[in-house]
């Protein structure tokens, strides 16, 4: 859900999915508790942030004044309002475009993170730019290095899943319209998310506590939209069973955050402002900060 500037990774505008999953990089009903033998989130405490564009803080090169794609600290997103609110040390291992299947493994099939759909295959962004943190491999593989490393970490964010959707719209001819090809891909965003959670929980043996993201509509008077978000928040959440997960309601918070705007994003001042007068799918400052918001809500500490 990201390009790359002029290199551009662009997302398809056509099709009914690629403007209400926001991607890249692409959050449904909120869900449980984070569990309860979690050790508090204090000051001072690590947060890592994984996921796609969103976590990132990815913002479209038709934005105003233009992205410098080459500082990856000029990109803020809601993982540093948590941190800021909170009071941690945030390390957010997150790249635009990253798929369910592409954070597990770097040559797996991305939107623009490590590959892209053809004809572009060899365009992505780690390619060109770089990320808040520097690693090699998949992004999987780093937390893992880094939870055992640093086991004093409090907060796992994991918010992944809508770059694959976005994919499944460009791969196909229907543009991913159909039931049978969105079932498919979100029993793939299924199996990939619980493998992602058990390496979190087994292999890296994190105790602490773990949020899983949810998207957020773009325009929540649209019954297409919004329910193929709420599909994909349904997805994540039952991926997360068993893992002792909690939800946060980006969903609702970008819902109560439409409300006085005919329940559109955009003229809410939500989502990124092009210099066309529209609006991009990644959050705006306002945006980011009521995703950060979701998480503070449920966040022990």
């Amino acid at each position: 859900m990201h390009h790359l500037g002029r290199i551009a990774v662009r997302p398809v505008a056509a099709g009914a999915i690629v403007c209400v999953l926001v991607g890249l990089a692409i959050l449904a009903v909120a869900g449980g508790a984070a569990a309860r033998s979690a050790p508090a989130a204090g000051p001072g405490a690590r947060y890592l942030a994984l996921g796609d564009s969103v976590t990132f803080g990815y913002e479209e090169s038709q934005v105003k004044p233009a992205p410098d794609y080459t500082k990856a600290s000029t990109f803020r997103a809601y993982p540093d309002d948590v941190g800021a609110a909170l009071h941690l040390r945030v390390t957010n291992a997150a790249c635009p475009g990253e798929t369910t299947s592409s954070l597990i493994n770097a040559n797996g099939p991305s939107y623009g993170c490590e590959n892209s759909p053809p004809p572009n295959q060899n365009v992505g962004y780690r390619r060109f730019f770089p990320l808040h943190v520097s690693y090699k491999g998949s992004q999987l593989s780093f937390a893992v290095k880094f939870l055992k490393k640093h086991p004093g970490t409090r907060l796992v964010s994991l918010m992944v899943g809508a770059n694959d959707l976005f994919r499944c719209q460009k791969t196909t001819s229907d543009a991913c319209l159909s039931k049978s090809e969105q079932q498919a891909t979100l029993k793939t965003i299924k199996r990939n998310v619980r493998h992602i959670l058990s390496a979190i929980r087994d292999k890296a043996d994190y105790e602490g506590q773990l949020v899983l993201v949810h998207y957020y509509s773009i325009d929540y008077t649209s019954a297409l939209f919004t329910g193929i978000v709420r599909a994909l928040n349904r997805t994540i959440d039952a991926a997360g069973k068993g893992f002792h997960v909690a939800t946060a309601d980006g969903f609702g918070e970008f819902r109560r955050g439409s409300a006085h705007s005919g329940g559109s994003a955009c003229k809410a001042g939500l989502l990124t402002q092009l210099s066309n007068g529209s609006c991009g799918v990644h959050p705006s400052y306002s945006g980011h900060g009521l995703l950060g918001l979701a998480v503070e809500r449920i966040v022990k500490r």
